[in-house]
């Protein structure tokens, strides 16, 4: 392992030197296909690293099973005392995960601190305190057929595999192991192959906390690797954020073996704004936050729904959040859209344009500067004149795209924000909080905001109905993923 960090503060230039796995305390080299690693913003190739073998990844799962028992019986005192050395040596090393994160998923330096680090650091205290919470449940007394008492246990489920996606690799990560390892467990963590060198890092900055050796473990890889690890007879539990369609493969390889899972997946996420709302006041940053990131957000608020007599007060409105859109260099401080991770996924993204027009739409307002010769660059969009049950309206699109649609009145707002099959977040613009409040018992989402609402909050569940997931993560439902009740009685 090569410890050695850039003297100079880090910057475009810089990339984690973590290389290998993380099995058992010890760092390996992965034995398995090299993976090429692309900074999508300039098309260069940073580094070739070395996947795991499946025989490593069989390794890293009984690493995992011989730590669970000793960390499992630790006390609560020392799993958030370990927890919190973990953010501790985080938080030393924000410069270098910001770094990292810019360099190989494309976010904007300007909007990746707090995004793509410091938010997930904030998730990190929060589960090393909630560590410490006692979570027995006393039933109290029975006496039927005999005097009985009982208390409800929860006990962690076991090893876990967390397999996160590419567009927040340190948050996924932490939103999944800090909950697991606070609830007892032991985890196999396994990135995006699009963006391993974060999470490489992770292994390396948890052998700095003194993570107890095998209760974190960190293997990369392509499909083969996540299915031999969602299969492997030893993992108790899996989560997974990343596409519907990888969580459908997912649960069907973790059905194998009966193992539970916790999906969370993709999201069509509508924004309505109610008849009577100051548009004036907000237009401009709905457009600025469903395309943060490149759009590259699973509960990004692409699906704009306005009701007809404030439609053309908004479009004026917003129309100035486009001359505010810059795309280009992430390391640029005045740049608030990065690129698409990939070619094919910018190609993907481009297609829903493209393929705009043979559905009745069109583009209604987007950003016309040129793109940088170099890098997988798309420029913002918002598509207007669809039918709801338009392809761009129906499918996630993962980049800069938003739709815009009319409805009457709220039963038929209701209708088109829950016509998807996805679930995973809504929001609601109201001058009438109390009937946003109403309304959003009756909208199909995991998470509602209101009027814009606020951060994503470390006591709070986040996850979605239908396809959008199963289960939820953060807050204590979150932990909960990873806890078994068992129910104790005893004869009095």
């Amino acid at each position: 392992m090569n410890t050695q960090h850039s003297a100079s503060t880090p910057g475009r230039e810089w990339i984690p030197t973590a290389r290998d796995l993380l099995i058992g305390g010890a760092f390996v080299a992965g034995e398995g296909e090299s993976i090429e690693v692309v900074n999508p913003s300039t098309e260069e190739v940073l580094t070739n690293v070395r996947g795991a073998s499946v025989d490593q990844v069989d390794q890293a799962v009984e690493a995992a099973q011989r730590a669970f028992d000793p960390w499992s019986r630790s006390s609560r005192e020392e799993r958030s005392r370990v927890l919190h050395r973990f953010c501790d040596v985080l938080e030393a090393h924000i410069p270098e995960l910001l770094a990292s994160i810019v360099n190989e998923v494309g976010t904007p330096v300007a909007l990746a601190e707090f995004m793509q680090v410091k938010l997930g650091l904030v998730h990190l205290r929060w589960q090393a305190e909630a560590a410490l919470k006692d979570r027995t449940i006393d039933l109290g007394p029975w006496n039927d057929p005999v005097p009985t008492h009982s208390h409800v246990n929860y006990l962690p489920v076991g090893v876990v595999a967390c397999i996160t996606g590419y567009n927040y690799p340190l948050n996924l990560a932490i939103f999944k192991f800090g909950a697991a390892m606070a609830a007892g467990c032991t985890v196999v963590l396994l990135p995006s192959s699009r963006t391993p060198l974060t999470t490489l890092f992770l292994g390396e900055l948890a052998k700095e906390a003194g993570v107890p050796d095998g209760v974190f473990n960190v293997v990369i890889g392509g499909p083969e690797v996540g299915k031999r690890l969602t299969t492997n007879n030893g993992v108790d539990k899996v989560s997974f954020t990343g596409s519907d369609m990888v969580g459908e493969k997912i649960m069907q390889q973790a059905a194998l073996g009966i193992r539970d899972v916790t999906l969370e997946l993709g999201g069509k996420s509508p924004s309505i704004v109610l008849e009577g709302s100051d548009v004036e006041s907000f237009a401009v940053e709905m457009h600025l936050r469903w395309s943060r990131n490149g759009g590259q957000g699973c509960a990004a608020l692409a699906r704009i729904m306005v009701h007809e007599s404030l439609m053309d007060r908004f479009l004026a409105a917003g129309a100035k959040a486009f001359d505010q859109m810059k795309v280009g260099d992430p390391w640029d401080p005045a740049t608030n859209i990065g690129p698409m991770i990939r070619p094919d996924h910018r190609a993907r993204v481009r297609s829903f344009i493209d393929g705009a027009p043979g559905e009745g739409g069109r583009v209604l307002f987007g950003v016309d500067t040129p793109l940088p010769e170099k890098g997988y660059f798309v420029n913002p969009v918002l598509l207007g004149d669809l039918p709801y049950t338009a392809t761009a309206c129906q499918e996630e699109i993962f980049g800069p795209v938003a739709v815009i649609l009319p409805f009457k009145n709220d039963e038929e707002a209701i209708m088109i924000a829950n016509s998807t099959n996805y679930g995973l977040a809504a929001n609601i613009y109201s001058p009438d909080v109390d009937h946003a409040r109403e309304m959003a018992t009756r909208i199909r989402s995991g998470t509602v905001w209101i009027n814009g609402g606020g951060n994503m909050r470390p006591d709070a569940p986040f996850g979605g109905f239908k396809r959008s997931g199963i289960g939820r993560e953060i807050g204590e439902w979150g932990i909960s993923e990873y806890l078994e009740p068992q129910h104790l009685q005893w004869r009095t």
